[in-house]
């Protein structure tokens, strides 16, 4: 299972075996330019999908707004292949199957610790243990079992906006009819999608870390979503007025090169896959599979990716942590605005630090 095609078709087969109505269809995911510069960034981006066989589309200014309407749109691509799923729903669907299967879920139980304990592994929670021969750890954002992950991941807050039901008519002004995933290029960029009940849901562009690392439920409501809300109706002037009904936050577990880091510990009985960086649907899988893998003790084709023998570049300590952050925070948002990468940002890439490290 080590391309994203194989990936994608094992995530399938596992829902429709177990019955997860999890609203999974394929409509395709298109990039838009929202800027000058973003309409190259699209056209690079889609040779680079058609130099690796995904058969996506590339779209001119008139081409994406009869798909969408927006006067933002000044250029896009369509990968047909990406598929969209309410994440809700899934969690709900796989908790049962895994109950149906005789796995008993503990939710709102803090585990304490991981120990050792005479070949086994022993984790410790408020109301009591559990021992087992291996345990594989995947618990995001939340850090503290494992002091080294503390290295490689930070946790920082992403922000999502719900709308009201669209009227016939708001349907009809912005198109929309394919439901297709939609991004932007920039590299804070939004994602939004349109729900069953014909609601929007708009979120991305500020990722917020809180020092030294904080994560509070107080920090899911932010200034972030007045943002959103003000690009949202740039993006559709038309649907001035739209009500969002709901918003929230959640914490993601980021790395340095934006993918996931993988390993093992207490002797080889404990593994771990953490690092997401918000792509925990599509990538969550994989990493599953890597950290059974790890677990087990297997030398697999995935565990002998140089993704997953080699770790992302250490965050530094902090205060020096909170400062990099910000610095290239405002790099990003600067680089958004004007196309041009500076010194700060180009140090990094030289270090392999973002994207295409």
């Amino acid at each position: 299972m080590s391309t994203p095609a194989e990936n994608f078709r094992g995530l399938l087969d596992s829902l429709t075996r177990h019955g997860v109505d999890a609203d999974l269809h394929v409509p395709g995911e298109i990039t838009m330019a929202l800027t000058r510069h973003q309409v190259d960034t699209v056209r690079n981006a889609y040779e680079l999908h058609r130099a690796h066989g995904i058969p996506v589309t590339h779209l001119d200014a008139d081409a994406a707004r009869a798909r969408v309407a927006s006067p933002r749109y000044l250029a896009g691509f369509l990968d047909p292949t990406v598929g969209l799923v309410d994440p809700g729903r899934l969690v709900w669907g796989l908790a049962d199957a895994a109950e149906r299967l005789g796995v008993r879920v503990h939710e709102d139980t803090t585990v304490t610790g991981v120990d050792r304990d005479q070949g086994a592994v022993v984790v410790r929670t408020e109301w009591g243990r559990v021992r087992a021969d291996r345990i594989v750890l995947g618990t995001g954002a939340f850090r503290g079992l494992l002091k080294r992950l503390a290295l490689w991941t930070l946790p920082v807050y992403d922000h999502v906006l719900m709308s009201e039901p669209l009227s016939a008519g708001q349907l009809a002004a912005v198109g929309w009819e394919g439901r297709e995933g939609l991004t932007d290029a920039g590299i804070q960029f939004h994602y939004y999608r349109r729900t069953l009940d014909d609601r929007v849901l708009f979120g991305g562009y500020d990722a917020n870390y809180h020092f030294p690392g904080r994560i509070d439920p107080r920090l899911e409501q932010s200034p972030s979503h007045e943002l959103l809300a003000r690009h949202f109706f740039e993006i559709f002037p038309a649907l001035e007025g739209l009500r969002f009904t709901h918003r929230w936050a959640g914490v993601i577990d980021t790395t340095s090169r934006f993918t996931p880091v993988f390993g093992t510990a207490l002797g080889g009985h404990l593994s771990y896959a953490v690092g997401y960086t918000g792509l925990g649907v599509a990538s969550t899988r994989f990493g599953a599979r890597v950290a059974l893998d790890l677990v087990d003790g297997r030398d697999t084709e995935v565990t002998r990716l140089q993704m997953v023998r080699r770790k992302p570049v250490p965050f530094p300590p902090e205060p020096i942590r909170y400062a990099a952050v910000r610095a290239t925070r405002v790099s990003l948002a600067a680089e958004d605005r004007t196309g041009r990468r500076n010194l700060w940002l180009k140090g990094l890439d030289a270090v392999g630090v973002g994207f295409d490290s």
